[in-house]
């Protein structure tokens, strides 16, 4: 067999993801160089009994990828394959780092759509998790595919599209990775456009009262709360003819470096020593950030680094039920014990058709809910779930949740089409963890 595939055979290192709340160790570590050795490893897998599971840079919060068994970096994996510009496609190896794939794109005079505001995923992990980013009429990451390969349980490549194993395609778009390991990805791609952002602080009575009308009249609408007070800070992003006109090079240090990952460091880190403090940080923090406009090319508007660790738990609810959520989010806040220093994000998509995704469907927002690394989430967490759920929410598949397979199946009606879907193609669970079992049953 080839070197890629053993190279880390004779000893057993864990496996940690980038918020350090997961750990695995598996019995070997893979990094094939080419689709054939993927195909062999998985096969030479399966004859031996271990299970298999593909990661990427480990930034979901779940355990979707840990294994006890094969574990497999598809980072050589990586790379734009092809450019159809006719079709307004482009095709990419699973292994290929977001960033990488909006800097290529780029170059070429292409981008997508709409993207998340972190790009440090590799595109099988991004798409087969639910990233997403926030959009009146344009979808996830994982709607924007328009065909992609797999590699199945008995160690075939499997290609899929709306034409070509269709019943496939539906789900494994967002395949959590129980149906295979994804290969490559054909995207839809538009020429390179600019987007004018609009940041603006703003009242939280306000921007909920008014959520229905920002939604409404701006491509990309979100905000964030800022838990122990009354504020938040807003960002529309709407589609401009140019030209560039990025922040000043101090405004972007000032905001995107020194607020949002080099003081924001710091504060977490003053919460997590000194809980009681939290609430004045909170309220500082909110109002230091200002109104600012400025106009790029999409991944840069989209974007933004995030050096600062955290545990993330979010949930899709109904659009139309997300202010009222969000209103028993900050009651509940308020008359906790509770110290939040990180804020709450909300975000929004239109109903799309994917099998499993957080927005099959309906139209739905989004509640994210965050706490700083090393700092105990679970009563935060918990008591957000509660109010989640009651109001039919969807956990993010990458982000912590105590959601089971009984749940799940009574918020999405097509759980039974993507569970007998997984039976046909993995029977003998190859691809499955304790993870998916949890989610998907046995």
């Amino acid at each position: 067999m080839a070197t890629g595939t053993t190279a880390q055979k004779h000893r057993r290192t864990t496996w940690h993801n980038w918020a350090g709340n997961i750990a695995a160790t598996p019995a070997r570590v893979v990094s094939p160089a080419s689709v054939g050795e993927l195909q062999e490893a998985v096969r030479r897998a399966a004859e031996e009994g271990l299970r298999v599971k593909a990661v990427g840079t480990g930034h979901s919060f779940t355990a979707a990828a840990a294994t006890d068994g094969v574990l497999v970096r598809p980072q050589a994996l990586a790379g734009i394959l092809s450019v159809d510009r006719a079709a307004g496609t482009v095709t990419v190896a699973a292994g290929t780092v977001l960033k990488d794939l909006n800097l290529a794109l780029a170059a070429q005079g292409l981008s997508l759509t709409n993207m998340g505001d972190i790009m440090e995923q590799t595109v099988s992990g991004a798409t087969s998790t639910g990233t997403h980013g926030t959009g009146r009429d344009s979808a996830s990451i994982a709607a924007q595919i328009r065909g992609l390969e797999l590699v199945t349980a008995d160690g075939r490549v499997l290609a899929c599209s709306e034409k070509e194993n269709p019943e496939v395609f539906a789900a494994a778009r967002l395949g959590i990775g129980a149906l295979g390991i994804v290969t490559a990805i054909t995207f839809a791609v538009e020429p390179l456009f600019f987007l004018t952002a609009r940041e603006e602080p703003m009242g939280f009575d306000r921007v909920t009262a008014e959520f229905d009308q920002h939604v409404a009249e701006n491509e990309h609408f979100e905000f964030y709360w800022f838990p122990h007070t009354g504020n938040c800070n807003t960002k529309r992003n709407n589609r401009s003819q140019g030209p560039a006109a990025p922040p000043g090079a101090v405004s972007a240090w000032v905001e995107d470096e020194l607020l949002s990952n080099g003081v924001f460091q710091a504060v977490n880190s003053l919460g997590r020593a000194v809980p009681a403090a939290v609430p004045t940080i909170a309220r500082v923090a909110s109002r230091a950030l200002s109104a600012r406009t400025y106009t790029d090319i999409p991944y840069k508007v989209f974007t933004s680094p995030r050096r600062v660790r955290f545990v993330e738990m979010e949930y899709a609810l109904p659009r139309e039920r997300l202010v009222e959520a969000l209103r028993e989010l900050k009651a509940m806040v308020d008359r906790s014990p509770l110290r939040i220093s990180f804020p709450v994000e909300v975000r929004t998509a239109p109903a799309d058709d994917i099998t499993l995704s957080t927005a099959s469907g309906r139209e739905s927002a989004y509640i994210a809910v965050h706490m700083y690394k090393g700092t105990p989430y679970q009563a935060y967490f918990t008591a957000a779930e509660r109010i989640f759920t009651a109001h039919g929410g969807r956990p993010h598949w990458g982000k912590v949740h105590t959601r089971d397979a009984e749940y799940l199946a009574g918020v999405y009606p097509r759980f039974g089409e993507f569970t007998a879907l997984r039976d046909r193609l993995d029977p003998d669970r190859v691809f499955g963890n304790d993870y998916l079992r949890r989610v998907l049953g046995e």
